[in-house]
C-alpha cells in the first residue's frame, strides 16, 4: 500500500524531547520554520541573481524551491511511517545503522553551528554601520553571542516560536526599505538578463540559493513537537509559499536597481544612511532564526548525552546547567568559525556545498528510496517519482561536489 494512503491510519505519535511539556500548534511550526529560513538567505540573493543574470536566477530560484518543497515533504512521509524518528541522526540510523546515525548526527550539528556562525557574523556586519563606531568586530561578536544564547535558554520549541512572528516582521520589513531606497536612489541601473560568470562565481550563487531553502534537517525535531505529525504539510506549505515568492520578488527587484554592484548581506546596498536603518530593522531576525538553530543543536545534543535516563524530562541543578552549559559551548565554537571565515558569501556558499545540499536534496531521496525498496518500478507513477528523486540525489551530488571549491574561495 502506498504511504500515502496509510497516512490517514497513522495515529498522533507525541514525541516533544521533554516529554509531554508542552506542543506546538501549525501555526507556530509554520512560524518557526519561516523564521529560521527566510533570514540570511534571503540576504544573499541579489548578489546571486547578478552572479547568475536575472532570467538564469529566476529559473534556479523556481526549479530548487519546487525540488526543496518535494524533498520537504518526503522528510514528512518519513516521519508518518516510522513515528519514532525524531531528527535526522533517527533517520540515519534507519537507513544506514549506527554509522548512518553517527554521520548524520555530527555532520547535522556541524550545519547548525555553522549557521550559527553566518548570524554572529552578520551581527557583526550590521553593527558597523548602525553604530558608526571603531570598535573591533570580536567586540560585536562577543556581543552577538551573549544575546543569542540568553534567548537560546528555553527548552521547548513553544517558548521560543513567538520570537518568530518578530523575526518574520523584522526581515520583510528590513527587505522592503532596501527596495525602496535603492529604487530611489538607482532608478536607471542597467542589469543583465544572461550573466556569463566563472566557475567560482556561478557555483557561488547556486550555492548561495540552496542555502536560502536549506532548512529540512531541522524538519525532524519541528514535527516531533507537532501536536499533530500530520498537520505537518500545512506548516511547510506556509513556508515554501511565503519563502519562493520573497525570494524572486527580494532577489529581482534589488538587482533590478543595484545591478552588478548590489550587496552582500543585500541591506548594505541602500546606501549609508539607509542601510544603517535596514540593518536595524533586520536586528531581530539577524539574532533570532540564529537562536532557533542554536536551539536545535542544544537540543540534539542534550537528547545524545541523556538518552534512555530521566534527566531529559527533569528540571534539576543537573538537567538544566547540562542545557546552560552546552548552548554556551555552541555559541563559543560559532564564534570562532565567524571570526576564522568573516566573508558572508564565503561562509554560505561553504556551508551549502558541505553540509547544505546534501540535507535539503540529497538525503531526502535517500530517504525515499528506502521507503519504496522493491516498489521502484512497480507503477508508472512510481517510476516517475524514481526519476524525480534520482534528480534530486544528483542535484545533491553535483553541489555537494563543489565543496573543496568553496573551501578553497572561503
Amino acid at each position: 500500500m502506498d504511504i500515502n494512503e496509510k497516512r490517514g491510519d497513522i495515529t498522533p505519535h507525541h514525541q516533544d524531547a521533554f516529554g509531554d511539556e508542552e506542543f506546538a500548534e501549525v501555526k507556530q511550526c509554520g512560524l518557526l520554520m519561516v523564521a529560521e529560513t527566510s533570514s540570511l538567505g534571503i540576504l544573499s540573493l541579489p548578489a546571486a541573481v547578478a552572479g547568475l543574470g536575472l532570467v538564469p536566477a529566476i529559473i534556479v530560484l523556481l526549479d530548487l524551491g519546487i525540488l526543496a518543497s518535494y524533498t520537504g515533504y518526503v522528510i514528512g512521509q518519513l516521519k508518518w511511517k516510522y513515528p519514532h524518528i525524531s531528527s535526522i541522526a533517527d533517520a540515519g540510523e534507519l537507513v544506514m545503522g549506527p554509522f548512518g546515525r553517527v554521520l548524520l548526527f555530527i555532520g547535522s550539528i556541524l550545519y547548525l553551528i555553522f549557521i550559527m556562525a553566518s548570524h554572529i557574523l552578520t551581527f557583526t556586519v550590521a553593527m558597523n554601520p548602525i553604530t558608526e563606531h571603531c570598535t573591533c568586530s570580536i567586540v560585536f561578536g562577543i556581543v552577538g553571542i551573549i544575546v543569542s544564547f540568553r534567548f537560546s535558554l528555553p527548552r521547548t520549541m513553544r517558548n521560543v516560536s513567538w520570537l518568530s512572528v518578530a523575526s518574520f516582521i523584522s526581515i520583510i520589513a528590513a527587505v522592503f526599505v532596501t527596495m525602496i531606497a535603492v529604487g530611489v536612489q538607482n532608478p536607471g541601473t542597467v542589469v543583465k538578463a544572461i550573466a556569463e560568470p566563472n566557475l567560482v562565481t556561478g557555483f557561488t550563487a547556486v550555492a548561495s540559493i540552496v542555502f536560502s531553502y536549506a532548512s529540512h534537517n531541522t524538519f525532524f525535531n519541528m514535527i516531533s513537537e507537532l501536536r499533530d505529525p500530520r498537520e505537518f504539510p500545512k506548516a511547510f506549505a506556509m513556508l515554501q509559499c511565503i519563502d519562493i515568492c520573497l525570494y524572486l520578488v527580494t532577489g529581482a527587484v534589488i538587482y533590478r536597481y543595484a545591478g552588478h554592484k548590489v550587496f552582500s548581506p543585500a541591506l548594505g546596498s541602500a546606501g549609508p544612511l539607509m542601510a544603517k536603518v535596514a540593518y536595524g530593522v533586520a536586528l531581530p531576525t539577524i539574532l533570532i532564526a540564529g537562536v532557533i538553530y542554536g536551539h536545535v543543536a542544544c537540543k540534539s545534543i542534550y537528547l545524545r548525552i541523556f538518552a534512555g535516563t530521566s534527566r531529559i524530562y527533569n528540571r534539576d541543578w543537573v538537567a538544566v546547567g547540562s542545557w546552560i552549559g552546552i548552548g554556551l559551548s555552541l555559541w563559543v565554537i560559532a564564534w570562532v568559525i565567524a571570526s576564522s571565515i568573516p566573508v558572508f558569501n564565503s561562509l554560505l556558499s561553504l556551508m551549502s556545498a558541505l553540509f547544505g545540499s546534501w540535507f535539503t536534496y540529497g538525503l531526502p531521496a535517500i530517504f525515499w528510496f528506502y521507503m519504496n525498496k522493491d516498489k521502484w518500478l512497480s507503477s508508472s507513477r512510481k517510476i516517475a517519482l524514481t526519476m524525480l528523486n534520482l534528480v534530486c540525489l544528483c542535484v545533491g551530488i553535483i553541489l555537494g561536489s563543489g565543496s573543496f571549491n568553496c573551501a578553497n574561495n572561503a
